[in-house]
């Protein structure tokens, strides 16, 4: 008895990888985003690029349906999709998954005063985000922390911490010479008590005053600065790009949605120009001391992280509201940022 060889079988059609099957809607669905959304992302940036069938309906594949998901998660933590669209899916994938960044390195301080060194322990042990601070040692007073140093071989600190009940002229003296014993960079104060004198004369100095907080979270947002003001000098935030738009184009951009129901394209507008504003002067402010620099550096950077949440947010109410964006800003040699 013989047997026929089987008539081959062709694979059967994987429909969905290789012919657009997906319409507008559907894929506007899966993404949870409105179709005319997704439409303006094509049409104005070229984010997919579907085909179109005799009946007039744009056709996605099932790649392209990924590539939306994937657009539509990286715009709501806060992505411009105008640069989003000109990345590969691969791209945008290890864009939703970055490696993780090097953790910050803690700053380095001796603490004067027992109270104020338990206080900021419990504050990093509670919030871990901020500040990252390593107490090095703890004194009761000044003349401690400097008989302490002069019979060590520790280290130079980044900072001396100085919680002081009662601030008075004189202090200075005693507070530089615990400052070149423990050979620390910076000095800074919490105080309870001090008269007008005592505080011009640290002032002055360069030293860092703080009367001090009954709430922990002011008191870590002022230690955070220290982790801003204290990066080597010459370099700058990477994060903060330049501004997108000028202020001709927001107050343009403010007129024409004035005339839509909803007033946010008009507030936001008004607020990013508010924000820019306000980091451009932080940037070119006169500063009276070497902290009074370091204060201003530390509020052109938050203004900028603000600006750019307001650009994104701008640009997303734009799309939602059918909106043209304010022109991109124009560099020196003609090329739009």
């Amino acid at each position: 008895m013989t047997f026929s060889e089987p008539a081959s079988q062709s694979p059967a059609p994987q429909t969905n990888q290789i012919r657009p099957t997906f319409r507008s809607g559907a894929v506007a669905r899966l993404a949870g985003m409105p179709v005319a959304t997704l439409r303006i992302w094509e049409q104005r940036y070229q984010a997919t690029r579907p085909t179109t069938a005799e009946s007039g309906h744009r056709l996605y594949l099932a790649a392209d349906v990924e590539r939306v998901i994937l657009l539509r998660r990286l715009t709501e933590q806060g992505h411009a999709i105008r640069l989003l669209a000109a990345l590969e899916t691969t791209q945008l994938h290890e864009l939703m998954h970055p490696p993780e960044a090097p953790r910050q390195t803690a700053l380095r301080a001796i603490v004067v005063g027992q109270a104020l060194a338990r206080r900021l322990q419990r504050l990093c042990d509670r919030q871990p985000w901020a500040p990252a601070l390593q107490i090095v040692a703890a004194f009761d007073t000044l003349a401690e922390a400097t008989q302490a140093a002069d019979n060590s071989a520790r280290p130079a600190v980044d900072l001396l911490l100085w919680q002081a009940a009662s601030l008075q002229p004189g202090a200075r003296q005693e507070l530089r010479i615990a400052q070149d014993a423990c050979r620390a960079r910076a000095t800074a104060v919490v105080y309870r008590y001090s008269s007008a004198e005592g505080r011009a004369e640290l002032t002055g100095s360069g030293v860092a005053l703080l009367h001090e907080p009954s709430d922990d979270d002011s008191l870590g947002q002022w230690l955070a600065s220290f982790q801003v003001a204290n990066a080597p000098a010459g370099k700058t935030d990477p994060t903060i790009s330049s501004p997108r738009f000028d202020g001709a184009a927001l107050t343009e951009f403010a007129g024409l949605s004035s005339a839509v129901a909803c007033e946010c394209p008009s507030h936001l507008a008004q607020l990013l120009l508010q924000v820019s504003n306000f980091e451009t002067y932080s940037g070119e402010c006169a500063n009276r001391s070497a902290a009074d620099a370091k204060l201003h550096a530390y509020l052109q950077q938050v203004a900028g992280a603000a600006r750019m949440l307001f650009e994104t947010a701008l640009e997303h109410v734009a799309i939602a509201e059918g909106l043209p964006l304010p022109l991109a800003k124009i560099t020196e040699i003609g090329r739009a940022i």
